[in-house]
């Protein structure tokens, strides 16, 4: 696999799209730090780290409203053939305020809304809606 990243949003967006409860994936600190902020953002149920040593994995909890997933879309935007970057000033809304935007800055992964906030910028990871 090349894109570990790219792996997550495929399958959650799979899961998401025929309704099922919880989904696995394979464990690594970046993918636990997004979804940490799609549990926070209101946007996954709940993560949960599971196993020891090479065989842990993260399972996932999705969110429904009104048996609708609440995520309906997510999009990969840094890839490793062209790398997007921007700075506070330069962030973008997502489907007009519905969305957000994660990235990686020197204060952590965070929202497009926290790296304004917090006056930050760096590597756009994906977009969530």
């Amino acid at each position: 696999m090349t894109d570990p990243i790219g792996d997550m949003i495929t399958r959650i967006r799979n899961a998401a799209a025929v309704h099922k409860e919880s989904l696995t994936l394979p464990y690594s600190k970046l993918k636990e730090a997004i979804l940490t902020v799609l549990v926070k953002e209101g946007y996954v149920k709940a993560i949960e780290k599971k196993g020891k040593g090479i065989a842990k994995i993260l399972k996932v909890d999705l969110l429904y409203v009104n048996e609708r997933p609440r995520i309906t879309g997510m999009e990969r935007i840094s890839k490793f053939s062209a790398r997007k970057y921007a700075g506070a000033k330069d962030l973008v809304v997502v489907k007009g305020g519905a969305g957000i935007s994660i990235l990686t800055t020197p204060k952590g992964i965070l929202t497009d809304q926290e790296a304004k906030k917090e006056n930050v910028g760096g590597e756009l990871i994906l977009k969530a809606w």
